[in-house]
């Protein structure tokens, strides 16, 4: 065992208290933590084994309704005219959210010095990048011709070919892209001091020689965690304001358009507040059925639940108020499209959609004002699966209620999921837990390093002038 890798860090002075319990020290950490993953092939938990084998049979549904696309054509959905975008583009917009909880818990807590962020960071930063990874495969699968995504980006080409920098779609590709850029720099660059120690800690010559090269020559020197601490705190820098534009810039391919239920000025902050709120969400789905299961309740423990879910009230409130802006707007602009579209949501044929809609997103997550409830392990996952699938629905409205009946009636058509719409989405959510899978598996779960500064003996360290 490295001796660099266990030796206390000084915790941050401005950072809140520890947060573990008395008894553990930075070498426990370690041990509880790496030993996750170093563990042989032979002891892999078989509830692990299980999960993966279900994820990586949805994801083989992903590929064989890819490969239906591909042969076929999108007509294989149910998307028609005047509902062009569907389902594919409500679970886009729908992925891009949930990956924005990882941005914020990685970069705007760290740069406010907020601790209790150290035990869910690792967490959230990979489900962003797993979010975006499925969030990224539907513009492609939607554009028809799918083996030409690189007409999207200003290549230069035989065909002179230049994509319309005017269009918000375009927008999207170099927003997106930017962002699972950074996202993904940023963490794997919070990863290489924990890759390190893996390497010191297995005992497989393969697994060392693995992580040896992932780590990059780490040795824990002055000058390595100089440059690691100035390297994180410019990639918090560079991300903080992706998550308030990345969101706005998605929400801008509605709100600049005449359909109406798109045309309004609130989308950017109420589509940002709606990412983190469902991004919490996620979070707290993903970590919740963790923590017992890899033994994390004295690193997960009962503070970042009561955290997260009073982060998950306050955004909600910010969805509601945007809810309540939307039906006002409406009724005060005197345009009787708009009100139309209002009255249409709540009578129309798509009336229990956004019933449903309004019960996941304002009446179940006020329940967290209860702090009962909010300490209820189980009614916070509960919550936490209300409210993805109330985000989900609320993309579903947004989409195809307002498409589905515009200016002329004679254009008015209902949109109908066939098996192909529901085998993508399905699909998805298999690459998103496969990939989740495969992390808590063979990568640190959560931050070792930062983990051993909230320990009681870390944080009695002095600090050096």
């Amino acid at each position: 065992m490295s001796t660099t890798f266990d030796e206390p860090r000084a915790a941050d002075p401005i950072a809140q208290a520890p947060v573990l319990a008395p008894g553990h020290s930075p070498g426990t950490v370690t041990e509880a933590i790496a030993g996750l993953v170093t563990r042989k092939v032979a002891k892999t938990p078989k509830w692990w084994l299980l999960g993966f084998a279900v994820s990586f049979g949805l994801l083989n549904v992903l590929l064989f309704a890819v490969t239906k696309l591909f042969m076929t054509g999108i007509g294989v959905w149910g998307n028609n005219i005047p509902v062009g975008w569907a389902w594919d583009i409500t679970s886009f917009v729908w992925w891009i959210g949930i990956g924005h909880a990882g941005t914020l818990i990685s970069a705007i807590l760290l740069l406010l010095r907020q601790s209790w962020r150290n035990s869910i960071n690792r967490f959230a930063e990979a489900m962003t990048i797993f979010a975006v990874s499925c969030a990224g495969m539907y513009p492609i699968l939607h554009l028809g011709r799918p083996w030409l995504p690189y007409w999207l980006l200003p290549i230069p080409g035989t065909l002179m070919a230049w994509p319309n920098f005017r269009s918000p779609l375009i927008w999207d590709v170099f927003a997106v892209s930017t962002y699972a850029t950074i996202s993904l720099v940023f963490w794997y660059v919070g990863m290489i001091p924990d890759l390190a120690t893996l390497r010191d800690h297995s005992t497989s010559r393969v697994a060392r020689l693995i992580y040896g090269s992932a780590a990059l020559g780490w040795r824990g020197s002055a000058r390595h965690w100089a440059n690691y601490e100035a390297a994180a705190l410019l990639l918090a820098g560079l991300s903080t304001p992706l998550v308030l534009s990345v969101h706005s810039i998605v929400s801008f391919d509605f709100s600049i358009g005449i359909v109406p239920g798109w045309h309004t000025t609130v989308f950017p902050p109420y589509f940002v507040a709606g990412a983190v709120f469902a991004g919490f969400a996620m979070v707290l789905t993903l970590v919740l059925p963790l923590r017992p299961l890899f033994g994390l309740k004295d690193f997960i423990t009962d503070r970042h639940l009561q955290n997260m879910a009073k982060v998950m009230l306050t955004t909600g409130l910010i969805v509601a108020y945007g809810y309540g802006i939307e039906a006002f707007a409406a009724w005060y602009s005197g345009n009787p499209y708009e009100w139309y579209m209002m009255k249409n949501r709540v009578t129309g044929p798509y009336a229990l959609q956004y019933g449903l809609l309004l019960l996941c997103n304002i009446v179940v997550p006020q329940l967290l004002w209860i702090k009962k409830v909010r300490s209820n392990v189980w009614a916070l996952w509960t919550i936490a699966m209300v409210i993805n699938l109330g985000m989900w629905l609320e993309r579903f409205v947004i989409i195809v209620v307002s498409l589905s009946r515009d200016f002329v009636p004679s254009n008015w058509a209902m949109f109908h999921a066939t098996r192909y719409d529901v085998m993508t989405f399905a699909g998805t959510i298999g690459l998103f837990l496969t990939l989740t899978f495969l992390f808590v598996r063979f990568l640190p779960t959560l931050n070792m390093y930062e983990m051993r500064s909230l320990t009681p003996e870390a944080a009695s360290t002095p600090h050096e002038e």
